[in-house]
């Protein structure tokens, strides 16, 4: 598994996400990854990257979601294939929230495309904008998200896990998930072939006229806080630093009450 060839380093974006590591008794254990069976071609596509024995079964259950589901699994017992992968930085048991990008060298646009076909989603809003999002407990991988969509758009996003469980969200849309979408899932990637399908219509959105584009939100540097900090009043605050009284007063009182982090050197 060599994460500079573009299908491996989407392989283990993929496992990452959606595989599981157990292990057993000994030097027992299994690599499993349960999908949906409408993505089945995918499994297949796995099992020929992989150059040791592995099955594919399907099994029907009902779920939250669906009084009938059926879903097929890939599994993967071979211990040298195991310590690779776990090597690589697939822990075994649970790994949301520690899973990050592999140590070494790989291609990051594959890999980011197959942490989005596990646990991402492409596709258009209930609004009819284009829009690429992750969801994830790991802040490594969001982070890693953020700084790779970053360069493609020149869009910036800060991490914030939800409040109600813990899970960062993280969305681009109109013409940043067009470009995003556009890099990622470029023509004959491996990639999940409805994810991708979903990829290649973004392209076909235009913004209306009359919608306006949102101009990027200024952020807060540390060095501005400081002076936030030392005057202590919004509004001398807002005409030394250039920005509207009503952000330094919600700024100020964020900091003073520790709702957000201090300056390092505070």
């Amino acid at each position: 598994m060599d994460l500079t060839v573009p299908e491996y380093a989407y392989m283990f974006g993929f496992l990452q996400a959606d595989g599981h590591l157990s292990k057993g008794a000994g030097q027992r254990g299994r690599l499993t990854v349960e999908i949906n069976a409408r993505d089945i071609a995918l499994l297949h596509k796995f099992q020929e990257l992989t150059p040791y024995y592995s099955s594919i079964t399907e099994r029907t259950r009902s779920t939250n979601f669906s009084a009938v589901h059926t879903s097929v699994i890939w599994r993967l017992c071979s211990l040298e294939a195991r310590t690779r992968i776990n090597a690589l930085g697939l822990p075994y048991g649970r790994k949301s929230q520690t899973i990050a990008p592999p140590p070494g060298a790989f291609s990051p646009r594959d890999y980011v495309r197959g942490i989005i076909d596990a646990d991402g989603s492409v596709g258009y809003t209930g609004q009819g904008l284009p829009f690429v999002s992750l969801t994830t407990a790991s802040t490594a991988i969001g982070a890693f998200l953020c700084s790779y969509a970053e360069q493609v758009t020149g869009a910036k996003r800060t991490l914030r896990r939800n409040a109600r469980d813990g899970i960062y969200n993280v969305l681009y849309t109109t013409e940043n998930a067009q470009r995003l979408a556009a890099d990622l899932y470029y023509e004959e990637c491996l990639a999940l072939e409805r994810k991708s399908l979903a990829a290649a219509s973004l392209s076909a959105w235009m913004r209306p006229a009359d919608m306006r584009v949102a101009p990027e939100r200024r952020r807060w540097s540390d060095d501005e806080d400081r002076v936030l900090l030392r005057l202590g009043d919004h509004v001398q605050a807002a005409r030394e630093l250039g920005r509207t009284e009503k952000s330094c007063c919600v700024r100020l009182w964020r900091l003073q009450t520790k709702r957000l982090p201090l300056p390092v050197d505070q």
